[in-house]
C-alpha cells in the first residue's frame, strides 16, 4: 500500500500544491518553519481523519481562507482509493472514500494504517497517563473496529456517569439505581477494552525489546508494563468500593480510563532517569514496534512518517535507523530533515528507491534530481 499523489488547497501554509510521490522513500528537506511537517500532517489527516498537531480542524485552514482540502490517491491491495478531506469554517468536516461520504469518521479508521514518529512523541514519556492511553487506543483502533466501537461507547457512558455524579452533588440527593445504569455500561464496554489492551501490551513487549536493542546497540534493558486497576479488582467490585470517593470528587475514579503504561530503563523510571538520547531511542523503538505489530495483524505495511527524528542523533545512528526502515518489510516512508547534505549522504549508501523534495518558504515544493 502506498500514497501515489497528494493534493493540498489552503492547507496551513500551502495555497495549492500537488505532489507525485515515490512508493518507497519520500524525503522533504528545508529550513525550520517552511512547512515540511505540514506535508506529513496532511498524510496523517487522510489516514486517521485528524491532524497530529492541532485537534481544531478549522485552525489548519490557511489563515485568510474559508476552506481547506486534502486529497490523496492511494494504491491499496491492488486498487486505487481516492480519499478526500474537506474542512470549512463553521461546518462539519467532510470525509469521502471514492466520492462516497462517510456517515461516521470511525468507519474510515484502519483503511489506511499509519505510524508517525515525531518530536511530539516525547509527551508519551513526559505527559500524563492520558497520553499513554491515547497511544494504546490509537494503535489498537487501527486494526480492531470492535475495540474502537467499544471505546466510543465506554467514553459516552463515562461522560454520563460523571455528569450524574455532578448532578447529585448539585441537588444534594443521590439515586443509586440511576448510577447503576451507567455502571453496567462501563462494565459491558470496559471489560473487553481491558482484555484487548492486555493482549496488545503482551504481544508488543518482545517486538519493542528487539527494536530497542537494534537502535541502541543493546546498551540497556528496557521494560514496558501495562498498569490497570482491573488487574487487582473486578470491574463491578471496583466501582462499588470507589463509590464514596466518586461522590466526593464528582467523577469516576475506577475504570480503564485510569490505565497507564509503565516505562523503565535498567529498572528505573524512564522519565526521571533517562537521558534525552535514551528517551528518544525508547520512543523510536516503541513506534517501530507499533509499526511491526500493525503490519503483522493487518498484513499491510503501514505508511511510516518520520518527522525530524534525527535531531540529537549522530550520523551513524541516523544511517542505522534509515537502513532498518528501508528493509523489505517496511512500505512507504516519509522523512523530514533540516540537513539536506546529511540525508542525501545516507541515501546514497542505501539501495532503496527514493525521491527528495526541497521545501522553501511560501509553500513551494521542488522535486530534486536523483
Amino acid at each position: 500500500m502506498h500514497l501515489k499523489s497528494l493534493s493540498l488547497v489552503n492547507f496551513k501554509n500551502y495555497k495549492q500544491v500537488e505532489i507525485t510521490l515515490n512508493e518507497k522513500i519520500n524525503c522533504f528537506v528545508g529550513e525550520n518553519g517552511v512547512g515540511k511537517t505540514n506535508i506529513l500532517d496532511a498524510v496523517h489527516y487522510l489516514a486517521l481523519c485528524k491532524s497530529n498537531l492541532n485537534p481544531v480542524d478549522t485552525q489548519n485552514i490557511m489563515y485568510d481562507q474559508d476552506f481547506s482540502v486534502i486529497q490523496g490517491i492511494f494504491e491499496r491491495l491492488g486498487k486505487e482509493e481516492n480519499i478526500y478531506c474537506g474542512i470549512r469554517r463553521q461546518k462539519k468536516k467532510q470525509f469521502r472514500r471514492n466520492q462516497k461520504e462517510y456517515q461516521k469518521l470511525s468507519e474510515h479508521i484502519g483503511l489506511i494504517p499509519l505510524v508517525m514518529i515525531s518530536p511530539f512523541d516525547s509527551i508519551l514519556i513526559n505527559g500524563g497517563s492520558e497520553e499513554r492511553r491515547k497511544f494504546m487506543n490509537g494503535v489498537i483502533a487501527q486494526y480492531s473496529r470492535v475495540y474502537l466501537d467499544n471505546l466510543i461507547q465506554y467514553n459516552r457512558a463515562l461522560t454520563q456517569r460523571n455528569k450524574q455524579l455532578k448532578d447529585f452533588a448539585g441537588k444534594n440527593n443521590f439515586n443509586r439505581d440511576m448510577l447503576e445504569i451507567w455502571d453496567e455500561q462501563l462494565i459491558r464496554f470496559g471489560e473487553p477494552l481491558f482484555d484487548e489492551r492486555c493482549r496488545f501490551v503482551e504481544d508488543l513487549v518482545p517486538v519493542f525489546g528487539d527494536f530497542y536493542k537494534h537502535v541502541s546497540g543493546d546498551r540497556e534493558i528496557v521494560t514496558l508494563t501495562y498498569q490497570a486497576q482491573l488487574q487487582n479488582s473486578g470491574f463491578r467490585e471496583g466501582l462499588k468500593h470507589s463509590l464514596d470517593k466518586d461522590r466526593i470528587l464528582q467523577y469516576t475514579t475506577f475504570g480503564i480510563h485510569k490505565d497507564d503504561l509503565g516505562m523503565e530503563l535498567d529498572g528505573h523510571n524512564l522519565k526521571k532517569n533517562g537521558s534525552q538520547g535514551q528517551q528518544k531511542t525508547f520512543l523510536i523503538a516503541l513506534k517501530l514496534a507499533e509499526f511491526e505489530f500493525i503490519r503483522k495483524l493487518m498484513e499491510i505495511p503501514p505508511i511510516l512518517l518520520l518527522d525530524d527524528v534525527f535531531d540529537k542523533f549522530d550520523a551513524n545512528r541516523v544511517k542505522q535507523i534509515i537502513q532498518l526502515v528501508a528493509e523489505n518489510n517496511f512500505g512507504q516512508i516519509f522523512i523530514t530533515d533540516t540537513s539536506e547534505s546529511r540525508l542525501l549522504g545516507i541515501l546514497r549508501e542505501i539501495p532503496a528507491d527514493h525521491s527528495v523534495y526541497r521545501i522553501s518558504s511560501g509553500g513551494r515544493v521542488q522535486l530534486m534530481d536523483a
